[in-house]
């Protein structure tokens, strides 16, 4: 019988689907609550970026080119966390990731305001990109908690190969994907509800899902 290997806990569906949630509930706060704007992903602000110069207005570019360095900036962070805490032993490098993340949203929660909408999703940007970067797979699978596209591509892919190959691996791969992104989408709903209850004091359900998810990292891996 061959010896079963430790998954390290930070690629477990259980963090992963954390995650998700916390990734479309920021989606829907910043739609409803700052500008209905999609914070998450960088491929809206690019085109938008794209839109305002072509069309010569300057001060428009600036508001969708400050989400984009603040997403490179988040990365270039994230990675240098990496590359320092590798070998930590008292504390996960992702944990560090995810605190970051609980202190720029905790400075977010506040009420709604329009003049805050720049900013805000500048800040959220940042914060995806911690968790794109420093949260990549789940039981060894390339996966994102903040966008679905891969996703989706990924779970039809595993469930076409799995019905062509009949590999319980395969069926396994796309049932992790589309939970994760039931997750999303159960995010983005809570997101809806919390922002029309609690404006900007929303925030603070995504800093307990983060802190939730720290917790969990306590544990380095599971059987």
């Amino acid at each position: 019988m061959s010896e079963q290997v430790p998954i390290q806990m930070s690629d477990t569906f259980r963090v992963a689907a954390l995650l998700a949630t916390v990734g479309g509930f920021l989606d829907a706060f910043t739609f409803l609550c700052h500008g209905k704007v999609f914070a998450n992903a960088q491929t809206g602000n690019i085109v938008l970026l794209g839109i305002s110069l072509a069309e010569g207005h300057l001060s428009g570019a600036c508001r969708y080119l400050l989400p984009i360095l603040a997403f490179v900036v988040g990365i270039l962070m994230s990675e240098r966390l990496k590359a320092r805490g590798a070998h930590w032993q008292r504390i996960h490098w992702r944990q560090l990731l995810l605190g970051a993340e609980i202190l720029v949203l905790a400075a977010c929660a506040f009420p709604c305001a329009g003049e805050a909408d720049g900013w805000v999703n500048t800040a959220v940007s940042f914060v995806c990109a911690l968790q794109v970067q420093g949260f990549r797979k789940v039981r060894g699978n390339a996966l994102s908690t903040t966008m679905c596209t891969g996703n989706l591509r990924t779970a039809a892919e595993s469930l076409l190969a799995w019905s062509v190959r009949h590999d319980p691996s395969a069926l396994r791969r796309s049932g992790h994907t589309a939970g994760v992104i039931l997750c999303f989408i159960a995010g983005a709903v809570l997101g809806v509800w919390c922002a029309r209850l609690w404006e900007g004091h929303a925030l603070w359900v995504p800093v307990t899902l983060l802190a939730a998810a720290i917790l969990f990292l306590r544990r380095r891996h599971i059987a």
